[in-house]
């Protein structure tokens, strides 16, 4: 308990704002900002090829179209499960209640439906809505929320929520007129965000409270203002607005996002700390590759072979050690098998983008075959069947999640070992702490701020999806806590912008000084490129002087660098 106490108390102050115009998120709590570049004006959602990218897009300020085949595919499935549910079927969220309560009719809708029947669903509906709004903390920056609402969105226009066109509809109304419910921050165990998502629903039926325009407003006047009406749930649309992971997606999309670039910045910092310490580049030539190849070593070694090409590493020094310490020797490892769990997380949650979550499934198309077990969920032969599902369960993405987590917190170990040795006169053969005839101390205290950006990222990198309690009355008794996952892994990039900036800091004053007794050496093109531009940011250290705010200049530059 203490430990979830703990993880609470660091990831949860990381939050996002943005603003659509300038396109870019700002971490509030560590002040710089992520530029993300949105080229589209528009982004098509048909439930099958979406990217993470077309969601960072729509949180810009996209314009959300829909795909036609995909409304028709939405519209195919509200109508079998309106089929099934007058026809007997008992369905989950509909004709019976949810969770624990799924032994309790509520909806007999059983042959015609008669306006009392529809009524009744209506009602249900509402309750179900206000029963699951049970989020707290602090309200969610639109960014997130936008995201939310895209994700959820993309993910009905599969086929398989049974949700009615006005659903849809609504979704896209308010991402377009940009009308954001207000969703608390947290209160979902990540196995669908459903006291989270409740929050979403009740705005849309105008109930909750919305932010527009800059001001917070009921949402139903919010709608009004743009000529629209709430929405009357009706079937099963609140639970198909209510059961998915939409909350816990948006975030990883975000942890993605981040990624990318980080990963870039991983290789070629690291590339020019290998220049600052005269590192030996023996372990990740080609011909060491053939040796034990893997793929994404092989890989990541070629992309750092690229960013030193002509570097003087590359030219014949006696005084070169023949081998580094692991954090250096090694470095190429740590960098790919992050990038593999990029890789590897970027392919499960295209699935999970491009899929349904919904419990249950409306399948819309008949299979031959069936058994006699599986045509007992069959509505029709034209129609399809509504079977129970275990889609609401992330724990394949969210087990991909705490793997980067742990890659993150093995670079950043790597680069905090390559910081305390750019200090040492033992390894560099330059002056101790990097110093100066006209330095007191240097980088000496230094090394105090970028070990405890490393002791956080260690503590975040153990795992979180196993610290959990059966709920709902014993029937939810797993769970994968995936947004604590999805929001630690963010923590932890956003350290890692600023842990690199400090070993961008240490590599370039060490080049200098080594520039100053060997005058003659080259860096590489794309390191010198680097290189000068930090130093158009931020200048050798001649003297002791307050380094935070280069600390903050350093991350922000890292974080938009483009090489």
């Amino acid at each position: 308990m203490k430990l979830l106490l703990i993880f609470a108390i660091i990831i949860f102050n990381f939050t996002y704002h943005i603003d659509a115009k300038a396109s870019e998120f700002n971490y509030i709590d560590q002040g710089y900002s992520v530029h993300i570049e949105n080229n589209k004006s528009k982004v098509i959602l048909n439930g099958k090829d979406t990217t993470y990218k077309d969601i960072i897009n729509i949180v810009g300020g996209s314009r959300v179209e829909l795909d036609n085949k995909a409304i028709k595919r939405v519209e195919k499935s509200y109508n079998t499960l309106i089929k099934g549910a007058t026809t007997g079927h008992k369905i989950y969220g509909l004709t019976v209640g949810v969770g624990l309560n799924k032994d309790k009719e509520m909806v007999d809708a059983k042959g015609n439906l008669t306006e009392d029947v529809k009524q009744a669903s209506i009602e249900f509906n509402k309750g179900l809505i206000r029963a699951h709004c049970g989020g707290y903390g602090k309200y969610l920056d639109d960014t997130i929320v936008r995201a939310i609402m895209a994700i959820r969105l993309n993910n009905m226009l599969v086929g398989g929520s049974g949700v009615s066109i006005d659903v849809v509809k609504m979704l896209q109304n308010m991402l377009n007129y940009n009308i954001i419910p207000l969703i608390p921050s947290s209160g979902s165990i990540g196995m669908a965000d459903i006291t989270v998502l409740g929050h979403l629903a009740l705005a849309m039926i105008g109930e909750g409270d919305v932010i527009h325009k800059g001001k917070i407003i009921n949402a139903t006047k919010a709608l009004e203002q743009n000529g629209l009406k709430p929405i009357i749930p009706f079937g099963k649309d609140a639970l198909s607005i209510l059961s998915s992971n939409a909350y816990s997606v948006a975030y990883a999309v975000f942890a993605l996002n981040d990624m990318e670039q980080l990963l870039k910045i991983s290789k070629i910092t690291y590339a020019i700390s290998l220049e600052a310490l005269n590192g030996n580049i023996a372990p990740f030539s080609k011909n060491a590759n053939t040796l034990r190849p893997y793929p994404y070593f092989v890989k990541v070694s070629e992309d750092i072979r690229n960013i030193l090409k002509a570097s003087y590493l590359f030219d014949l020094d006696t005084e070169r050690a023949l081998q580094d310490p692991l954090s250096f020797r090694d470095g190429v490892y740590y960098i790919a098998a992050a990038e593999q769990s990029f890789e590897e997380l970027k392919k499960s949650l295209q699935i999970q983008l491009n899929s349904s979550d919904d419990n249950p499934g409306v399948l819309i198309k008949y299979s031959i075959g069936l058994t006699d077990y599986e045509k007992q969920y069959l509505v029709s032969s034209t129609t399809g069947s509504i079977v129970p599902t275990a889609n609401f369960d992330p724990v394949i993405w969210v087990l991909d999640l705490e793997k980067i987590s742990i890659s993150l917190g093995i670079i950043s170990n790597a680069s905090t070992q390559r910081i305390i040795k750019l200090s040492d006169e033992y390894f560099t053969k330059l002056t101790r702490f990097l110093g100066t005839e006209t330095t007191v101390h240097a980088f000496g205290a230094m090394q105090k701020p970028f070990t405890a950006i490393n002791a956080e990222n260690l503590f975040l990198s153990n795992q979180m999806m196993l610290y959990t309690t059966p709920v709902a009355g014993n029937i939810e008794d797993i769970a994968t806590n995936a947004p604590m996952v999805a929001k630690k892994v963010l923590k932890q990039i956003n350290n890692l912008f600023y842990l690199y900036g400090m070993e961008l800091i240490h590599a370039s004053q060490a080049i200098d000084i080594r520039k100053q007794i060997k005058a003659n050496i080259n860096l590489s093109h794309q390191t010198n490129i680097l290189y000068n531009a930090f130093r158009d940011k931020i200048e050798f250290l001649f003297i002791d002087r307050p380094l935070t705010n280069d600390f903050n200049i350093a991350a922000q530059f890292l974080i938009t660098y483009k090489y």
